[in-house]
């Protein structure tokens, strides 16, 4: 895997100036992987918004079943779904102006992650957000 999608400057620019994740694939079942991450993320400030075709409030905040139905600027959105079905995710991540893509340990499309760069968007790929904070800032 091409090491443009785990630039070390990128993670340490989303982790730290970012302030809204979209998590494509998070629903309410607290023993998923996305649910555990977006609730790390929000206890560290981070906005978080779930985003599942059951549209439920998950961790406080409202759910929507797109991208396109959310009504806030995303600055990073983290594509929690299988491998086959990221590239879809990252190509909705472009439509809606998102900053960034984060696709978590195990997802990895490389034809979608070049779609996002060539759309200027950073990329993050086959990183876990906790693990790359805890890198960072010793928790």
């Amino acid at each position: 895997m091409d090491d443009n999608f785990a630039d070390e400057r990128v993670i340490e620019r989303l982790l730290g100036e970012s302030a809204t994740w979209a998590f494509v694939g998070l629903g309410d079942d607290p023993h998923r992987t996305a649910y555990e991450q977006a609730r790390l993320l929000q206890m560290r400030g981070k906005r978080i918004i779930p985003v599942h075709p059951a549209a439920r409030t998950v961790l406080d905040e409202p759910g929507y079943a797109s991208l396109a139905e959310v009504p806030a600027k995303v600055d990073v959105v983290g594509v929690y779904r299988r491998s086959e079905y990221a590239g879809q995710a990252v190509d909705e991540a472009i439509a809606v102006g998102a900053g960034a893509v984060w696709l978590p340990l195990g997802v990895i499309d490389e034809a979608a992650a070049q779609r996002a760069l060539d759309a200027g968007l950073d990329v993050v790929m086959n990183r876990c957000p906790a693990v790359e904070w805890a890198l960072r800032r010793g928790d």
